[in-house]
């Protein structure tokens, strides 16, 4: 049988991005650690995700955070999309974040 955890979410602009409500955030050196209390899935990242995170939580969609991120960063638009793409899908995978449909 086919288990909904299995199915890739489809991340699209227009959603929001926001923490799962059992998140546990700790600063550790130039690191931040979080911690999925329920599952248990631990993710460790450096300061630049962090900040991704920060922007995309803090932004209205993922198109916003985009933006908001190629003014603040020296990187061409097509390697800040591969790679915002990227966290977004670990950050998924280690049920650290939910995609919202804007409202």
């Amino acid at each position: 049988m086919l288990n909904s955890s299995h199915i890739k979410p489809q991340i699209l602009p227009d959603h929001a991005v926001a923490l799962v409500p059992h998140i546990l955030m700790q600063d550790v050196a130039d690191e931040t650690a979080l911690l999925n209390l329920q599952t248990e899935k631990y993710f460790s990242q450096n300061a630049i995700a962090t900040e991704m995170l920060s922007v995309l939580t803090e932004s209205d969609s993922i198109a916003a955070a985009y933006d908001l991120l190629l003014e603040r960063y020296e990187v061409t638009p097509e390697r800040l999309k591969q790679d915002l793409l990227s966290f977004i899908e670990q950050l998924l995978k280690a049920e650290l974040i939910e995609l919202q449909m804007r409202t």
